[in-house]
Protein backbone atom coordinates (compact mmCIF):
# COMPACT_ATOMS: atom_id res chain seq x y z
CA UNK A 1 0.00 0.00 0.00
CA UNK A 2 1.14 3.10 -0.60
CA UNK A 3 -0.18 6.68 0.43
CA UNK A 4 -0.79 9.57 -1.61
CA UNK A 5 2.30 11.76 -2.32
CA UNK A 6 -0.17 15.12 -1.96
CA UNK A 7 -3.72 16.00 -0.16
CA UNK A 8 -5.92 19.01 0.23
CA UNK A 9 -5.24 20.26 3.29
CA UNK A 10 -8.41 20.32 5.39
CA UNK A 11 -7.14 23.34 7.57
CA UNK A 12 -6.50 25.81 4.04
CA UNK A 13 -7.48 23.74 1.42
CA UNK A 14 -4.05 23.74 -0.08
CA UNK A 15 -1.80 20.94 -0.90
CA UNK A 16 -0.33 18.81 1.71
CA UNK A 17 3.09 16.99 1.36
CA UNK A 18 3.61 13.56 2.26
CA UNK A 19 6.37 13.53 5.13
CA UNK A 20 6.63 9.92 6.02
CA UNK A 21 9.21 7.24 4.06
CA UNK A 22 9.16 3.74 4.79
CA UNK A 23 12.09 1.08 3.11
CA UNK A 24 11.14 -0.54 -0.04
CA UNK A 25 11.69 -3.78 1.55
CA UNK A 26 8.84 -2.71 4.40
CA UNK A 27 5.60 -0.82 2.69
CA UNK A 28 2.72 0.92 4.75
CA UNK A 29 0.41 -1.17 5.70
CA UNK A 30 -3.13 -0.45 6.71
CA UNK A 31 -3.26 0.86 10.45
CA UNK A 32 -0.11 2.57 10.09
CA UNK A 33 -0.05 6.53 10.88
CA UNK A 34 1.48 9.18 8.12
CA UNK A 35 2.16 12.76 8.18
CA UNK A 36 1.69 15.53 5.66
CA UNK A 37 2.54 19.05 5.97
CA UNK A 38 0.83 22.06 4.05
CA UNK A 39 2.29 24.18 2.21
CA UNK A 40 0.74 27.26 2.43
CA UNK A 41 -0.55 27.10 5.98
CA UNK A 42 2.38 24.61 7.50
CA UNK A 43 -0.44 23.00 9.42
CA UNK A 44 0.43 19.07 10.38
CA UNK A 45 -2.23 16.35 9.18
CA UNK A 46 -1.55 12.25 11.00
CA UNK A 47 -3.33 9.94 9.26
CA UNK A 48 -4.15 6.57 9.30
CA UNK A 49 -4.29 3.75 6.47
CA UNK A 50 -7.22 2.43 6.20
CA UNK A 51 -8.15 -1.02 4.73
CA UNK A 52 -10.88 0.39 2.62
CA UNK A 53 -7.80 2.82 0.62
CA UNK A 54 -8.04 2.74 -3.39
CA UNK A 55 -5.39 3.98 -5.49
CA UNK A 56 -4.00 6.32 -3.59
CA UNK A 57 -6.67 8.39 -2.22
CA UNK A 58 -7.90 7.99 1.36
CA UNK A 59 -11.42 6.42 2.50
CA UNK A 60 -14.42 8.74 2.87
CA UNK A 61 -12.23 11.76 0.59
Amino acid sequence: MEPAKTITCVECGGTAHLLSQRPVDDPFEPGDTVAYTCEDCNHRLDLVLDEDEEVGEFAGQ
